[in-house]
């Protein structure tokens, strides 16, 4: 699946219409970076559709479905436990374009920073995160995201 995810809608929403994806966007960024960083992993995988595919910048093959991506973070998050440090993201810079087909294309800044402990936090990378959103059952779902890391792009 390819996904152009930078087009402009042919006929933007009015004022009104797209403050409320707008914001609707801010929320469910806020929500499903806060189920990945308390290794909500079941909760987190369930806000991308049941198909979704997402683009890392390693392992260099897409993650297919809900059930990889739930095994991808789930074995990080094991990861960072044993190593004793917890991992958190921010996300800023939000870029909301809706598209004709009633899906949100997204552009963010996404800052993963490592908390080791008493030594404070020590941010690892920049990375620009690009989504197709679509809605599932009344709620915003991602169907295909590509990650990139600012220094290796």
């Amino acid at each position: 699946m390819t996904a152009e995810l930078l087009d402009t809608a042919e006929h933007p929403p009015p004022a009104g219409e797209f403050a409320t994806l707008y914001a609707q966007a801010q929320v469910f960024y806020a929500h499903q970076m806060r189920l990945l960083d308390t290794h909500d992993t079941g909760r987190w995988a369930e806000t991308f559709t049941e198909n979704a595919l997402l683009h890392l910048p390693s392992p260099s093959a897409p993650l297919r479905a809900r059930a990889a991506l739930e095994s991808y973070v789930r074995a990080g998050a094991a990861r960072r436990r044993q190593a004793g440090g917890r991992l958190d993201h921010w996300v800023g810079m939000l870029d909301v374009r809706p598209q004709s087909d009633g899906s949100l294309h997204t552009r963010c800044s996404a800052l993963a920073y490592l908390t080791p402990g008493p030594g404070g936090p020590k941010a690892l990378h920049v990375y620009a995160m690009e989504d197709v959103l679509v809605r599932r059952a009344g709620r915003w779902r991602i169907a295909h995201r590509r990650i990139t890391r600012d220094d290796l792009a």
